[in-house]
């Protein structure tokens, strides 16, 4: 009874799904209509299908089989003609070129001998004979490529053909399943039927058992019913699965055989797992690509533009060069600017070698005593500042760092001035940095006016600082040069009014003009954190006005202009061009050497300045990656010494880190872990710990839970005021991490005048120590014939009878080698040590 009750089931089911042909219309089902109460009825039948036969499945197999082995036999017949036809072509030339060398070789053997007649004669037939091969080339190229155009006409014709009849029985197919398909995907039956046993079961909750058994009897009927039409119509369950799937593959997607061509948007970066979506292929063979080319990737690393455009067309997509900074422009062009100039105060950089005094001079000039207060007495750090004169102009000094570490600083100084002016001691000479600075001027196109300092001091001697300037191509106007020369003394002020007139009289032959009313542009020549005040930038205005409550974008930073100072400390509510300032209210602390600029929309300019933090972040992970790619292939692993380095101002900050990188050598580097502008945090000792680093304060200290961190966990930290004593810090640690170096040391000679035989020792040599001293403790060499012959160590050291520890030159002794017999009269024994020698940094 459970069987036949099963069995109903699964034949109402397949009533619901699987009809006979006869059940169904062309428009996919059987209206019937009738009114009952007034109210018109309309019944609409379900859709049926029938199950694909076996036979059916064959057949088409066949037939795809057939297209494929008719497609395929015609491309091998293209193929073999082809490569018929040019065999054929390489041996006609082959031949043609082998008949001609022939008729050229006859010909030059004729020539020796033939006369002008027969030339004549000779030059005919090469013309006509050159004639005829002219037209049977050109007869054999017309019936080649009518050969090529029948063959082709001929494939295409069959093509057609196949295609036509494909197509054909395509439709006819169709056109049968759109007869037994309602074209109901598979999901919405079973909704259906989902729909239909939850009425059932409803029905049974509300009619109880006798609901059950009317639903029960009505079904029974329509299985009688359709046993009784269709008798032998009658699925399992292997072949309903087996009619789904003949359905998907039916309907199913088919993969495109030939790769798709893509247009690819590439930005200044992006990574590799970005690039292998944007061209819709795996990430693995984007990386095998890159591989070829000779990089190492990974698949979240960060490739440049012309990596990925090459590697997209290698793949062969089009690619289209995106331009990010769109929104970056339009911000920095939406400006406000006057078209009238107006004359400008000239910025004048002091540059110089240290110690020849840069400062001092400017000292002199503003009134004050910054060289006095400064660590060590050089410059650190780049300053600017403004200067009245006594006939009423302006002057803005730029001050430069001399030591040799601060290359960036005066090459920033250089960029963002007008004049330099090169400060150069008359008792010292020109130096590195003097030279140095020359080459930043000239690369600058900046004119150069001398000072040469210290011409009150008793060894002073102008002269030969002017004749060591010439061979730097720096003429003075007295030997018909455009340079002008200016003794001055920075103490007594000797010749401060000359200079300062030399200054302003080629501020005047350059012409100097800006516009003053306007949105400002300037440069940052300095920035620092203040623990107060924030971060604060010294930027130097070049065109328009600056003024308190402007939006400004500073590099990767932005922000609202809090308040301006100038280099006094004193505030100031505007600055015009050639004006520096102090500027308060940024975002974080800029780098040295960015530019500038008032905009118009403060959410704009966080928008840039968050696009250049990410593009300066994804370069720096780039340039990171690709430093461990490169170095996972090297044997061995070299030293490095972890350093947290904070300072007082931004230059500092890049002056110490580039003089510490350089120290570096193939077995020792210096790996900066971080660096900041600001005192020392708890975040900055936290990340030396877990990075096992040192830190390095340069006019900055802790803070007091910084100091508590530091003493619980025993942080190295170092303070510096002066960049000497921590280069040469730093350098001596690095020579430390290079360990010792092994030496050997001739330290005795020995001579075997007589070798014995003993029945316990074996051989023993009698010898005279000719140099130094022989050690018993000591390794040692056996030399025949001055060449190497062993190396090990004494087993026994005697004199006389006696055992001893060492014997000194001019004595005799015994010895006797430790495994090794062969000692020889005339043999020598040189006695060693191994000296430990520490290795230093050059």
């Amino acid at each position: 009874m459970a069987e036949e009750k099963n069995n109903g089931k699964l034949q109402r089911k397949l009533t619901r799904n699987i009809g006979s042909k006869g059940a169904s219309s062309p428009s996919g089902g059987i209206r019937r209509s009738y009114e009952a109460d007034g109210t018109k009825i309309i019944v609409k039948e379900k859709r049926k299908f029938t199950i694909p036969t076996s036979e059916d499945i064959a057949r088409k197999k066949e037939e795809e089989a057939e297209k494929k082995r008719l497609e395929e036999e015609s491309r091998l017949r293209a193929k073999a003609e082809a490569e018929k036809r040019e065999a054929e072509a390489r041996a006609r030339a082959e031949a043609r070129k082998k008949q001609t060398e022939e008729a050229r070789k006859k010909a030059q053997e004729a020539k020796v001998h033939e006369t002008p007649e027969e030339r004549a004669k000779r030059l005919e037939q090469e013309k006509e004979t050159m004639e005829l091969r002219k037209a049977q080339e050109e007869e054999s190229s017309r019936r080649n490529a009518e050969a090529v155009k029948r063959q082709n006409e001929e494939a295409m014709r069959i093509l057609e053909e196949n295609q036509k009849r494909w197509e054909e029985e395509e439709e006819a197919r169709a056109h049968s399943q759109d007869e037994d398909d309602d074209g109901t995907s598979r999901y919405v039956k079973e909704a259906e039927e989902e729909q239909e046993r939850e009425e059932e079961n409803r029905g049974r909750r509300r009619g109880g058992q006798a609901q059950q058994k009317k639903i029960g009897k009505r079904d029974e009927e329509e299985r009688d019913d359709r046993n009784a039409r269709h008798p032998a119509q009658k699925f399992s369950r292997k072949q309903l699965k087996g009619a789904a799937r003949a359905n998907q593959k039916a309907h199913g997607f088919k993969k495109p055989a030939v790769q798709i061509a893509r247009d690819v948007e590439i930005g200044e970066t992006i990574t590799v797992s970005e690039l292998a979506e944007k061209m819709a292929v795996k990430a693995a063979e984007v990386i095998k690509v890159i591989m070829k080319l000779g990089d190492m990737v990974t698949i979240n690393q960060v490739i440049d533009q012309e990596t990925a455009q090459v590697v997209a067309e290698e793949m062969g997509h089009k690619v289209i060069i995106r331009k990010e900074n769109e929104l970056e422009e339009q911000v920095l062009s939406d400006r406000d600017m006057a078209s009238h100039a107006e004359p400008r105060p000239p910025v004048v950089t002091i540059m110089g070698h240290v110690d020849h005094g840069k400062t001092s001079l400017l000292d002199y000039i503003r009134k004050s005593k910054v060289a006095s207060g400064e660590a060590g007495g050089i410059t650190q750090k780049i300053g600017a500042y403004h200067v009245k004169t006594k006939k009423g102009g302006v002057i803005t000094f730029i001050d430069t760092p001399g030591h040799a570490a601060f290359t960036a600083m005066r090459a920033r100084g250089a960029a963002a001035t007008d004049i330099v002016v090169l400060v150069v001691a008359a008792d010292d000479g020109v130096m590195p940095q003097t030279v140095e600075a020359i080459q930043h001027a000239k690369a600058g196109n900046v004119p150069i006016v001398v000072a040469i300092n210290k011409i009150d001091k008793p060894d002073a001697n102008p002269e030969r600082v002017t004749q060591e300037l010439l061979s730097y191509s720096i003429v003075p106007e007295e030997l018909g040069g455009d340079v002008q020369f200016v003794k001055v003394s920075a103490k007594s002020g000797i010749g401060i009014d000359e200079l300062l007139d030399a200054i302003s009289l080629q501020a005047e032959v350059l012409e100097l003009k800006a516009v003053k009313d306007g949105m400002a542009t300037g440069v940052v020549i300095e920035s620092r954190l203040d623990k107060g005040r924030g971060p604060i930038a010294s930027v130097l205005v070049k065109q328009g006005t600056l003024n308190v409550g402007d939006i400004v974008l500073c590099g990767m930073e932005y922000g609202k202009v809090r308040a301006l100072r100038n280099e006094l400390g004193q505030a100031v509510k505007s600055a015009g061009p050639s004006i520096p300032v102090e500027v308060l209210g940024l975002s974080g602390v800029p780098v040295a050497g960015d530019q500038c600029t008032v905009v118009r929309d403060e959410k704009k300019a966080r928008e840039v300045a968050n696009y250049r933090q990410g593009k300066f972040r994804d370069v720096k992970i780039a340039r990171e990656q690709k430093l461990k790619l490169e170095n996972m292939f090297k044997e061995g692993t070299e030293n490095e010494l972890n350093i947290v380095l904070k300072a007082d101002v931004q230059g500092s900050v890049e002056a110490i880190s580039d003089s510490l990188i350089k120290l570096g050598t193939d077995e020792v580097k210096v790996s900066i872990v971080y660096k900041g502008v600001g005192g020392i945090t708890e975040t900055d000792a936290t990340l030396a710990a877990a990075s096992n680093a040192i830190i390095l304060g340069f006019n900055v200290r802790a803070d007091s839970s910084a100091r508590r961190f530091i003493d619980g966990n025993s942080i190295d930290v170092r303070y510096y005021s002066v960049i000497y004593d921590l280069i040469d810090d730093v350098k001596k640690a690095l020579s430390g991490m290079l360990g010792s170096e092994i030496k050997q040391q001739i330290i005795g000679m020995a001579e075997v005048r007589q070798v014995f035989r003993h029945p316990k020792f074996g051989q023993i040599a009698g010898c005279m120590v000719t140099e130094g001293t022989v050690k018993r403790s000591a390794p040692i060499r056996v030399l025949r014939d001055n060449v190497v012959i062993f190396t090990g160590e004494l087993d026994s050291l005697r004199r006389f009878k006696d055992d001893v520890a060492e014997v000194k030159s001019g004595n005799e002794c015994g010895i006797c080698v430790k495994n090794y017999q062969d000692v020889k009269e005339g043999d020598q024994i040189e006695v060693f040590e191994n000296i430990e020698v520490k290795r230093t940094l050059e």
